[in-house]
């Protein structure tokens, strides 16, 4: 069945659609009457029907579902150039990241800042939210705005909130393997990770995030793209978690 998100709290009766939703329907070819699944993004759906006019839906009864990782993981990562932060968003979101926070970092060949950053942020939470309504779930992940990774570290709170670990640090001989890793941390905590762009991050932000409690973790013999790091750790996670 289709599934709609809309962009407010949402509660039984007749809702009006926007002018993004409606074009969704349109394209979906969806005629009055039609079936449809509705979220807003805050957990739980709703069975509804398309209105008589194609501009409002009716919902009709509230469902609890959810589709929720094991392990909560918000992704802190050196934004990788064209449409790869597009790409890693998608495949986050579907994946199960709870947030993802897009950095600055030395290497980064993306420099973002005030409208333009802007910007791409309101376009990468277009995309989670089509990620989300293809996929199933019924939470939408905080898309944080676009800042320097040394300012990003500055705005954690202090280390044991949440399990750090640090990927794509290969100078790091004494990574640990993911599951080894993975097996101190309880599954109802959330992890941190931490991961570079497409020329890894620099010795100096190494040394930062390792002081502000971040574990190197390896996922691996090989050398994984900027895009597909923070992807491993994700379905890792869930294998681990099964």
């Amino acid at each position: 069945m289709h599934r709609l998100y809309l962009d407010s709290p949402l509660q039984a009766g007749v809702v009006a659609l926007g002018p993004s939703a409606m074009r969704h329907v349109r394209a979906l070819r969806l005629r009055a009457g039609d079936p449809l699944v509705v979220f807003d993004g805050g957990g739980g759906q709703w069975q509804a029907r398309l209105g008589a006019a194609g501009d409002s839906v009716e919902l009709l009864a509230f469902e609890g579902v959810e589709r929720e990782a094991a392990q909560a993981v918000e992704l802190a990562v050196g934004m990788p150039a064209n449409e790869r932060m597009d790409w890693l968003v998608e495949k986050a979101v579907e994946l199960g990241a709870q947030g993802i926070a897009p950095l600055m970092t030395s290497r980064a060949v993306l420099r973002l800042e005030g409208e333009r950053a802007e910007r791409r942020c309101a376009h990468w939470r277009g995309v989670a939210i089509a990620a989300c309504e293809q996929c199933g779930r019924n939470r939408l992940p905080q898309l944080r705005p676009v800042q320097t990774l040394e300012r990003w570290l500055r705005g954690l709170p202090a280390a044991g909130g949440a399990a750090r670990c640090l990927l794509a640090a290969p100078s790091q001989a004494q990574a640990l393997p993911l599951a080894r890793w993975a097996a101190g941390v309880p599954a109802g905590q959330v992890v941190l990770a931490l991961s570079g762009p497409e020329g890894g991050l620099d010795d100096a932000e190494i040394g930062l995030a390792l002081r502000a409690g971040f574990v190197p973790v390896s996922l691996g013999p090989r050398t994984l793209r900027a895009e597909t790091a923070p992807l491993a750790l994700l379905a890792g996670l869930a294998a681990l978690r099964a």
